[in-house]
């Protein structure tokens, strides 16, 4: 990210973090501050507190990262297990097909279950930044807009009130 804005010449922006992808972001702040005029957190969690339950399992499976635990995330990848990640908590009907569609679309690809167990596994480190990415907030003190689904399962609310 870091090469592709240089590349168009942004010396300044606002960022759009999100979900799983928020400490790419955050990375990328703590390297240029300065040119950080803002930052918008779309669930973009950063604490400890914004962790759903979910993640005391994750964190199992990093400290012993066998086969047998990294085959319980094959699961995560089934149609139903994706559409509950979009419509849990949700009115029916309030939410359209596209996103989910389209995700349950890319688990046909060859290797699709592997690469996102690599994720899984690969995010404790975002994880150990954390009180990094914490320290640059409070540092720094970049304008947010914190924005969070009350329903994620993955990055909770707790972790809105912080950011």
């Amino acid at each position: 990210m870091a090469g592709f804005l240089a590349a168009l010449k942004v010396d300044q922006y606002f960022l759009h973090v999100f979900d799983y992808g928020a400490p790419i972001g955050f990375r990328l702040a703590m390297r240029q501050p300065e040119r950080v005029l803002g930052i918008v957190s779309q669930n973009g969690n950063i604490y400890q507190e914004g962790l759903g339950p979910k993640w005391a399992e994750r964190a199992k499976y990093w400290a012993n990262p066998t086969p047998e635990p990294r085959a319980q995330y094959e699961s995560a990848f089934a149609p139903e297990t994706i559409k509950g990640q979009y419509l849990t908590g949700e009115k029916p009907g309030t939410v359209g097909p596209d996103g989910y569609s389209l995700d349950i679309a890319h688990t046909t690809e060859p290797g699709y279950a592997e690469r996102q167990d690599d994720l899984i596994f690969d995010y404790q480190t975002n994880v150990a930044l954390y009180p990094q990415f914490q320290d640059y907030v409070r540092q720094y003190q970049p304008e947010n807009l914190a924005a969070w689904g009350k329903n994620d399962p993955s990055f909770i609310y707790p972790g809105a009130p912080r950011s």
